[in-house]
Order: structure tokens, then sequence, then C-alpha cells
């Protein structure tokens, strides 16, 4: 933090102090970290690299215009709220909390302007929809993260993380603006971020033919479809050689559901819209580069966490843990929250938490299993601050000074994490 160190090279750094303040050896201590960074990017790397082709797809295509255009058409009043909450699920689901804030950033502040409602009214609702998805719902890299970590079942980490995520999208969204539309009543900036906000348009000049509703939300609800789907039929078909579920363990696979969807976004949202193969191409090959340093950072992350498990880390938490009788899933809170206090970043916190957690994995039931990636996804969420470069895309995206951004989005994120938290703790109980 002090040194304001890219997190990619800090981690590298912090992996060898860790390494040689452990009395590891040398050798070990590079092995260890290779051996962190090719796991984690084997199960994580090119999910992020599919994800960022269907969001960039959906962007130019005009496919993100016609779901805002559809679902915010009829709203009116106290509606708006709930409908840019909708739109922000959608656009959000194949899209980086980054990204999915640049493109609906114009939208939040034109809906604003046009209702004549105060920003934090329409921003906070669109805000929590996206956090939630990036903290706690596959294929977003955090959660793919801590599933892996503590060996849960993605198709019951996906299904329960929905189960968290949509109460506490209404808690921490709609309703939690009202309160912080008057604690900061500010009005919509002309300009925000850089950005001309008096156009929502992100539609590339190229389209002829813009993707339907129905098609836009078929494409990109179909990864999460395919995952949900394999684990329906697993439960349904005992037969693992059953071709029925043969086929579904397939095309329900991550990395298989993700390829799919990419493929038929380059039909729904390319050939179809008007784009030749060069220029579909071209659009692929432009998505990958703005998530480069993610998967930088996300690599260095599981090699950090390798290091971690490699000096006893691991083992010291879980005798820690064992001897104090703490829930495994309160830890995977607390620690998670300790990081993302420190590293400023949701996705480090994730995957380190993780990895010191994952021995009290073992022996977990896959529901329970599932619930602790919850834990962890939530506990990374929590209070964003000023080593969070999510604060500052918030404050310069609104046009906020510093003590608005920490009343509106920093007590937004510790309301998403406390909130997951406990809903994550009330299904623990039940389950």
């Amino acid at each position: 933090m002090w040194l304001k160190m890219n997190p990619f090279l800090a981690l590298m750094v912090g992996s060898a102090f860790v390494g040689f303040a452990a009395g590891v050896p040398t050798g070990k201590i590079i092995a260890n970290f290779e051996s962190g960074v090719g796991s984690t990017l084997q199960e994580v790397g090119l999910l992020i690299a599919l994800g960022a082709m269907l969001g960039k797809l959906l962007a130019d295509s005009g496919g993100a215009d016609q779901v805002i255009d559809k679902l915010l058409a009829r709203a009116r009043g106290a509606a708006i709220p709930w409908a840019i909450t909708l739109v922000a699920l959608i656009v959000g689901l194949p899209m980086f909390f980054e990204i999915g804030l640049v493109l609906l950033l114009p939208v939040i502040v034109l809906v604003t302007q046009r209702a004549k409602l105060p920003l934090m009214r329409v921003a906070i609702p669109a805000l929590a929809a996206l956090s939630v998805l990036h903290g706690l719902v596959p294929p977003h890299p955090g959660p793919l993260l801590a599933i892996s970590a503590v060996h849960a079942e993605l198709d019951t980490t996906l299904a329960l993380g929905l189960v968290v995520a949509i109460p506490t999208v209404i808690i921490c969204g709609p309703l939690l603006s009202i309160t912080l539309a008057r604690l900061v009543p500010v009005p919509a900036p002309v300009r925000a971020g850089g950005v001309d906000t008096t156009t929502p348009t992100t539609r590339s000049v190229d389209v002829k033919r813009p993707p339907s509703f129905g098609v836009t939300l078929f494409t990109v609800l179909l990864p999460v479809v395919l995952m949900l789907a394999k684990g329906l039929v697993d439960i349904l078909i005992s037969d693992s050689k059953d071709p029925v579920r043969t086929v579904f363990d397939f095309v329900g696979e991550p990395l298989a559901a993700l390829t799919l969807a990419a493929l038929v976004a380059m039909v729904t949202f390319g050939y179809a819209v008007g784009f030749e193969g060069g220029a579909i191409a071209a659009r692929i090959a432009a998505s990958v580069g703005p998530v480069a340093m993610v998967i930088l950072i996300v690599g260095a992350g599981g090699g950090f966490k390798q290091t971690l498990i490699g000096a006893g880390v691991g083992d010291s938490v879980a005798k820690f843990a064992n001897s104090s009788h703490i829930s495994v899933l309160v830890l995977g809170f607390l620690v998670a929250v300790a990081l993302r206090l420190a590293t400023g970043s949701a996705t480090v916190a994730t995957v380190t938490a993780s990895g010191i957690v994952a021995p009290l994995a073992t022996g977990l039931s896959p529901t329970h299993a599932a619930l602790l990636a919850l834990a962890i996804g939530a506990g990374s969420l929590f209070l964003s601050h000023v080593n969070d470069a999510g604060f500052w895309l918030v404050k310069e995206s609104f046009g906020l000074t510093v003590g608005q951004t920490f009343k509106t989005w920093s007590v937004m994120e510790t309301a998403v994490s406390l909130v997951a938290f406990v809903i994550t703790l009330l299904l623990s109980a039940v389950l």
C-alpha cells in the first residue's frame, strides 16, 4: 500500500518474503509459487478470457442496449430502482464489475436526469447488483477461485450463490438506496469519469440489426443454465454412464459452458447483427487486452496462496480454529475481511483466504463446502476504501467527494458483505 506497487508484483514479492521468513528452501519457494500460479490459471484463466469475449460482443452488438431499453421502457417513479437492479443483474452476469459499471454509467445518469431522482437512488441498486455478482456468483473469478480451493461443487455453489445473492441485492440495492439517497442527496452529473453521459448507447456503428431482447437474454444466461442443468441431471440420473448425464456433465463444465456461450455469441451478437468474420475476430482479440492484468493478478494470487500453504500457514490456522472451536464459515469470512481491508482487492482476498482455510474444508459436505466458498466471497466485499481501485472508480464515475464515496459505496459494500454472510449462516443452520 505504501509503495503503491502493482498488485501482480506485490504478490510476487510478498510470496518471496513469506517463504524466506518461514524458512522454506529457496528452490521450494519458487516451485510453490509456480505451482500455485499454474493450478489457479488452469481453473480460472481461460474462463476470465471467455467471459471477457462474451461481454465485449454483448456490448458492441447493442445487446446490452436491448436489455436496458426493454426493462426501463415502462419503469416509472419507485419502480425505476428495481428495473435498474434487474438490468445490472443481467448485464453484469457475464461481465467484470469494472466493465459493467462503465457500460451502465451513462444509463444510470440518464435515467436519473429524466426521472428527476437523486443519483444514489439509481446508482446504488446497480452497484449492489454488480458487486454481489462479482463476489458470490460464478463464472466471476473470485467465486471460481474459492470453489477450486475448498473443493466445492460448482453447480451447488452456483445455486446457493443465487439464493444468497437475490435477497442481498434487494436489501442492499433498492431498499438501502432510499437511506443513502437522503444521506448524500447529489444530482446526476452531465459528465462523469470522463464519460459523456448524455446518451446510453454502447452499440458499435457497424451494427445493422441489433439482437432482440429474447436472443440477448438466451445468450447471456446460457452458461448459467448449462451449469445448473448439469447439477440437476446429476441428481436425477444416478448412473454416470447414462448418455444424457454424459452430455450434461460435459456441457455443464464451466469451460465448456462458457466456450459454447462465446461461440453462440459469435452468431447472435456477431454474424446475426451484421458483423463480418474479421470484425468479430478483432472484437474478440480486443476483449482480452483489458483483462490481461486481471489474469496475471489472479495467477499471482494463486501463487501467494500456495506459498502460504507451503509455509504452513494453512495448517497453523487449522490448528487455531480447532483449538478455539470457531466455525469454519466464520473463520473464512473473518480472514477474507482482514485481507480485503489490507489489500483492497476482493479477488486477492478471496484466493488468499481460500488457501488459508482450505485445510478446514476437508470432510465438509458438498453443501457446506459451497457455503464456505460463499462466506469467503462475502468477506472479500467488506468495506471498500482508499486502497481499492473500485472505490476510486465509483468516486470518479459519479463525481463524488471522498467523503460522499465512503457514505455511499463503502457503506453499501459493507452492508452487502454482512447481509450475504448472515444469509449464508442461516442456510448452514438449515441445510
